[in-house]
């Protein structure tokens, strides 16, 4: 993958996050229409935000979501987002949703950052900041 810088004013960035939220009880509840909905649902609040979507997958019992965010949105935000929007419109359109399940998706989610530059190498280039500093007085100063 290609590093995308996006910018903004006062900002330029590459953010990327991976995220991924269960139903409650872990059911297996997003098949057939409920996961076309529910693919159509999370695609049109990321073009909402302008958040763009890198790769989606629903499962049965879980959803995987690459997004790539505006770095005022804190992880916590973009998770609750989809969930919240999405859990109002399926529970609205399909009420076996709102029979089966207390409320449609577990209160836990899990988030990484992602990107292109390994955390180690992030490491190694603050780390050796002084290395990379031109000498005064030389020819690359």
């Amino acid at each position: 993958m290609t590093r995308q810088v996006r910018t903004s004013p006062g900002a330029a960035y590459d953010l990327g996050y991976h995220v991924v939220w269960c139903p409650e009880y872990r059911r297996p509840v997003l098949g057939g229409r409920v996961k076309a909905r529910l693919e159509e649902l999370i695609r049109a609040k990321a073009d909402e935000h302008g958040r763009q979507i890198i790769a989606l997958k629903v499962m049965p019992d879980h959803v995987h979501l690459f997004v790539k965010p505006h770095p005022k949105d804190s992880p916590s935000y973009v998770a609750n987002q989809f969930k919240g929007f999405t859990s109002h419109v399926l529970r609205a359109e399909f009420p076996h949703l709102r029979s089966k399940l207390p409320t449609l998706w577990s209160r836990s989610y899990f988030v990484a950052s992602v990107g292109v530059v390994s955390a180690a190498t992030v490491q190694r280039y603050i780390e050796t900041q002084y290395e990379r500093v031109p000498k005064k007085g030389s020819a690359d100063a």
